[in-house]
């Protein structure tokens, strides 16, 4: 899944992707270099980042969607409102992806139920203003678990079926650097919910810190992209269903290069130089 943020102050490319016509091509170019599903957003979920109006998110996101959904992209509305993710869909989104998981908006549900479309559903415990004043756990992982358990079938009663139901931990979400690692190690509790499991990592400021010395600021966002390819591997071979990532192509290659080492000859040279090293084609990120 290639990020596409319409937004002018996302932590990873604020403004930089902001015009339609910049976010249209943005598009085009992470399906070229191989993306299954684009995911757009009018809204930057960053700590402390404040909310846009209905009327500006719609602004942001419609064209876009339009347009790539009119090119035959499989794309995905990143929103937490369901007049958002209504209108979207209607402009050709397949998928809704809410970061609240339907808890910032009691019609979300509603919505998505009617629609039939499938439905990412982050553990979430606050808007982005306060949400690291509540990454509180007794056990991450146990908590997580729990909440997103109680999540799905809050969402289920509502209406939408269990089987259309995509689950995301939510990584820096609520959750300090201690909690994503810990999280991430024991992904495959989360997968064993029975639901597909959505990953997105990608350049959170928990990878930018990785082999910095301690006092020493993060890595920037553009510099965190093989943390990023490192942690899809992972929960690829944990049996994630997707990884939401903003640099395609790193993850891919990690992705590709992880399956040629499984899919290499036990023994000997039985088979001619790059005979069954899979490509992009053939290669998933279910583990495979």
């Amino acid at each position: 899944m290639g990020v596409v943020n319409v937004t002018p102050d996302s932590f990873s490319d604020g403004g930089e992707w902001f015009e339609p016509s910049a976010a249209i091509a943005h598009g085009r170019e992470l399906l070229a270099q191989g993306a299954d599903v684009l995911d757009v957003g009018g809204e930057s979920t960053r700590p402390g980042a404040q909310r846009p109006s209905v009327e500006e998110e719609l602004r942001r996101v419609l064209p876009v969607i339009e347009a790539l959904a009119g090119e035959g992209a499989v794309l995905s509305v990143d929103t937490m409102r369901a007049a958002v993710a209504a209108q979207a869909l209607r402009a050709g989104a397949a998928i809704v992806n809410d970061v609240s998981g339907g808890l910032a908006d009691e019609e979300m549900a509603a919505v998505v139920a009617q629609s039939g479309a499938p439905f990412v559903v982050m553990h979430w415990r606050g808007h982005s203003a306060a949400m690291q004043s509540r990454a509180v756990y007794d056990d991450v992982v146990a908590d997580v678990c729990a909440e997103l358990t109680a999540r799905a079938r809050d969402l289920t009663a509502a209406g939408i079926e269990a089987d259309h139901l995509v689950l995301d931990p939510g990584f820096g979400f609520a959750k300090l650097a201690h909690h994503n690692w810990t999280l991430l190690r024991h992904l495959d509790r989360v997968v064993d919910l029975g639901h597909p499991v959505l990953v997105g990592t990608s350049r959170k400021t928990f990878l930018g810190r990785v082999g910095v010395p301690d006092g020493e600021p993060p890595r920037p966002p553009a510099q965190r992209d093989a943390a990023t390819a490192a942690t899809s591997v992972h929960a690829a071979r944990l049996g994630a269903w997707g990884v939401r990532v903003h640099h395609v192509p790193s993850t891919l290659d990690a992705l590709l290069a992880t399956a040629a080492i499984d899919h290499a000859p036990d023994t000997g040279n039985d088979h001619a130089p790059g005979a069954g090293i899979p490509t992009a084609a053939t290669s998933t990120t279910d583990g495979g």
